[in-house]
């Protein structure tokens, strides 16, 4: 089998012959300590990990040289990044969204551009307020951009077809778009006091996402599309299942129907936190596969499934906290998780989170070594 046949039918409780392996990726802090303890300057530490482990690199990424679709939902063009402020060991920034924030001095501003690292971060400011805020930053996404897709989508279309890779995108959920306009607590605000202010936002990103999501998929087959939509806390979802029903799942279910359309089969979303109250709207809405399924958040993968059997897969779900302490400890959370999910199908083991610096690289080998046994790599 092909890696992409691997991941697409893992996914979908299909048999395999061994299971798509990805145990993890670490973060900036973890792969320092790594590179300490053993893993070589200046490697792709997968593909080491691969042959620590006596693992084929290429036959878990795939043997053909990939493609980028290059499919932007970000806004264009983006907000100047400066630091309007250094004070008292802290940077006062204006971020690439509009966003004023405040970070410890040790980072900078390439911090905030992507999850390089577990950085603590404090919004004072978002650039969506009130409806005239609302005005201008719509101006920024316009779907019709022609930097919103690659030039010659149509010819990586054709080159794709036969591709050995599974080929995926992500896009921030209305949730998610919509806290980063507004503000996690004011959007919550908004919900409540001016819900039709907030249905105009979400149906304005509804509609954006489709024009450019349609662009890609007019001339590729994606093999799973991520909806990034952290809304839950450690015991609760952000918002009333009631609140999800009425902003967010409409979305959600429009979105999923046309990704199907397209002979996209994996539709999966992206939240930390607990979704045990979240996962059934989920299914409703059309999503088929979810994750990192946090352990400390309350959430247990193994009863997840007997409640929802094949309506729902997974990846993640192994306790980070177990992989740091090693040993017989680690080994006894594995064998809680994969093996009962892995007899359905429907699972890609891994790390329930980004892989933290407490985690060492002898026991994030020796972890890797055992889920690779589990999914018939060894």
């Amino acid at each position: 089998m092909t890696e992409r046949e691997r991941y697409v039918k893992s996914l979908l409780f299909e048999k395999v012959d061994k299971v798509h392996f990805m145990p993890g990726g670490p973060r900036e802090s973890t792969l320092k300590r790594w590179r300490s303890e053993g893993l070589p300057e200046e490697v792709n530490w997968f593909e080491f990990l691969c042959r620590q482990i006596g693992v084929d690199f290429t036959e878990i990424s795939g043997r053909q040289e990939r493609i980028d679709p290059a499919v932007s939902f970000r806004m264009m063009p983006e907000f100047e990044e400066k630091v309007l402020e250094h004070k008292d060991g802290h940077y006062l920034v204006q971020d690439w969204q509009g966003a004023v924030v405040e970070i410890a001095d040790n980072f900078d501003l390439t911090y905030l551009r992507a999850a390089k690292d577990f950085v603590t971060r404090r919004y004072h400011k978002f650039p969506v307020e009130n409806a005239k805020d609302w005005e201008e930053m719509k101006k920024r996404y316009n779907p019709d951009d022609p930097s919103r897709t690659a030039a010659n989508i149509k010819e990586l279309g054709l080159r794709a077809k036969e591709r050995d890779y599974h080929m995926a995108i992500g896009l921030s959920g209305p949730f998610w778009q919509l806290r980063d306009w507004c503000g996690f607590e004011n959007l919550c605000m908004l919900m409540a006091t001016e819900p039709d202010f907030v249905m105009e936002m979400v149906e304005f990103w509804k509609d954006f996402v489709l024009a450019v999501l349609g662009r890609a998929t007019g001339h590729i087959v994606f093999d799973s599309i991520l909806f990034n939509e952290d809304m839950a806390y450690k015991e609760k979802s952000m918002i009333s299942p009631a609140m999800v029903k009425k902003f967010l799942m409409p979305v959600w279910s429009v979105w999923a129907e046309k990704i199907k359309e397209s002979g996209c089969k994996v539709v999966m979303i992206d939240s930390d936190g607990y979704i045990g109250e979240l996962i059934p709207l989920w299914i409703e809405a059309g999503a088929n596969a979810c994750w990192p399924i946090e352990v400390a958040a309350g959430n247990d993968i193994v009863q997840y499934r007997k409640l929802y059997g094949k309506k729902m897969a997974y990846g993640g779900g192994i306790d980070k906290r177990a992989m740091a302490k090693g040993g017989k400890v680690m080994e006894q959370e594995v064998y809680r998780v994969v093996p009962p999910l892995l007899k359905d199908g429907g699972y890609l083991p891994g790390c329930d989170h980004g892989v933290p610096p407490d985690i060492s690289w002898p026991d994030f080998v020796e972890y890797s070594r055992l889920l690779a046994k589990l999914q018939g790599w060894l």
